[in-house]
């Protein structure tokens, strides 16, 4: 069976698909990828490719197509728009020439922000004859207004149809929460909607990946939070439950990544004089496995929105995967997964005074008990988000579209 990825982001840009590709070549399908060249999450082109141009290149054995596009930049808002449509357009245009002569079975597509990358999988599906997987990550237009990208209801209404009309026309759509089914169905018609959550990755739980060790935390009660830092992590809410723990000498809260909101962070932090505030960094994804067996717990936060509510954050399973205490600042399907999973405590979204008692409450629990909940998330991952048993049913769901 033969697999093109659609991808705007892959390798060596850090995202799961790099290794759910590996996992469906592994499981007999033969895998390709087009995407565009890598310039996330920093914004500018990676050393060795240029913006402009195709290529084709090889990752574990997976040839690799490659199209131009207009690099994120700063994260500005027309930026990215460019960054986006610039993919959109190209992989459409030059898609088709880059995998001329090659035919496939099934097209499918990571459907990140923005979802609209799935319109050059349209086309291919037709030129192609193949059939097109969509797999969802974020809702579409919801995710625009949340992160206040765009505000217009008119432009919200027209972003709908276009989203309806790429559902309609997929074969199967994936989801990854079963909070989205409902949301998804009412725009797909016909075309079926079916849980496919997202699964760890082998890089995020296996230690001494990495030369170059990541932070080293001092002793104490190191509340870690690593990811992307953007505008629906609530770091606001974060900062201010760290204010609110001053008074414990022991407790540090280590903000580990970066974002359109990194420069804010830095300020803010000296603008509090927030001495049990750490910003660490960015670190590669090999480093977190030995980041995390330092932390006394880890924290996941997002703000309080509707949209949000539906969404599992990706990080959560890296998390639960590492063996350690969760901390859940959300609200809806993501702080299910916690409860459920006896992995921690979960809180009300963007409630500082909650997020600071869940800290002092876990602080104070025996080292026993912090253990018994990393031991359960650690189980329920294995349980619900181990890459091999996904990627195998990922794989014989794609031969039963055939």
């Amino acid at each position: 069976m033969k697999v093109l990825i659609l991808s705007q982001h892959f390798w060596p840009e850090s995202f799961r698909i790099n290794e759910v590709a590996a996992q469906l070549r592994d499981n007999g399908c033969e895998v390709s990828v087009l995407t565009g060249k890598p310039n996330y999450p920093q914004g500018d082109v990676f050393p060795g490719y240029r913006a402009s141009g195709t290529q084709r290149e090889d990752f574990a054995g997976i040839p690799v197509y490659r199209v131009p596009l207009v690099a994120r930049g700063r994260g500005r808002a027309v930026e990215l728009a460019l960054n986006y449509l610039s993919f959109i357009f190209f992989a459409s245009l030059l898609g088709p020439w880059l995998l001329r002569g090659q035919r496939f079975d099934v097209i499918f597509v990571y459907g990140t922000s923005p979802i609209l990358q799935a319109i050059p999988g349209v086309f291919l599906k037709w030129l192609k004859g193949a059939k097109l997987a969509v797999w969802v990550q974020d809702l579409w237009p919801q995710s625009l207004e949340v992160t206040g990208f765009v505000r217009n209801r008119r432009v919200l209404a027209a972003v709908a149809k276009v989203v309806s009309w790429i559902y309609r026309r997929a074969d199967l759509l994936l989801v990854q929460s079963h909070a989205f089914i409902g949301a998804v169905k009412d725009m797909a018609g016909t075309t079926p909607v079916e849980y496919y959550p997202n699964p760890g990755e082998a890089a995020l739980h296996q230690r001494g990946l990495v030369d170059e060790p990541g932070p080293q935390l001092e002793p104490g009660f190191n509340l870690v939070f690593a990811g992307n830092m953007g505008t629906v992590q609530s770091l606001d809410c974060v900062l201010d439950a760290a204010q609110l723990l001053l008074p414990y000498e022991d407790v540090r809260v280590v903000l580990v990544g970066s974002g359109r909101r990194s420069e804010w962070l830095e300020n803010e932090v000296a603008r509090r004089s927030l001495r049990n505030v750490q910003l660490a960094g960015r670190f590669p994804p090999q480093a977190m496995p030995d980041l995390f067996a330092q932390a006394s717990a880890l924290l996941v936060s997002l703000v309080s929105d509707p949209a949000m509510n539906l969404t599992v954050p990706s990080k959560l399973q890296a998390y639960l995967a590492a063996g350690r205490p969760v901390i859940a600042s959300l609200d809806g399907e993501g702080a299910r997964v916690v409860s459920e999973a006896g992995a921690g405590f979960a809180c009300r979204a963007e409630d500082p005074a909650a997020l600071a008692q869940a800290v002092l409450s876990l602080r104070a629990m025996a080292p026993a008990e912090r253990e018994a909940m990393g031991r359960a998330g650690r189980d329920y991952y294995l349980a619900n988000f181990d890459p091999a048993p996904l990627a195998l049913r990922l794989a014989a769901r794609f031969r039963e579209l055939q």
